[in-house]
């Protein structure tokens, strides 16, 4: 529930910019799967426990099965290159904090590893999310 609740406030900030239809979405990814369930990963079942350590950092590579899965997922959508993938997101109080990577499928390397935080003071999960969503698409498009 929390994670689709990520996305949403993700994609929503996006939208708001008028960028939601250069990405590949969480629903593309998903009709990617179900058309090529023989072929493609599930994009909510990744191999994403070698990321999880504090020692994964930008320029760290990772291997397989994951970098196997984010090429064939890339490889479905024609202009796809880079993968901004959530990694952890978890709650310090009201505080809610998201680690996140950019990878290069091609070659398996993060590009970018980084926290984002909502503020301390929000009462609500939703409202978390849409701050740390906020920052999140901040880091990449100009506000």
């Amino acid at each position: 529930m929390i994670g689709m609740l990520l996305d949403g406030s993700i994609i929503g900030q996006l939208r708001e910019r008028g960028l939601a239809d250069r990405w590949v979405l969480p629903a593309d990814l998903m009709r990617s799967y179900e058309r090529n369930r023989i072929y493609a990963p599930d994009p909510y079942q990744l191999s994403i426990e070698p990321l999880r350590p504090a020692t994964f950092v930008a320029g760290s590579k990772f291997g397989e099965p994951l970098s196997s899965q984010l090429r064939t997922m890339i490889a479905l959508h024609e202009d796809a290159r880079i993968v901004l993938l959530p990694i952890e997101l978890h709650f310090e109080g009201t505080r809610a904090v998201l680690r996140a990577a950019l990878l290069d499928p091609r070659s398996a390397e993060a590009r970018w590893v980084g926290t984002i935080k909502s503020d301390s003071s929000t009462n609500t999960a939703a409202f978390a999310m849409t701050q740390v969503a906020h920052r999140l698409v901040n880091l990449f498009v100009a506000p």
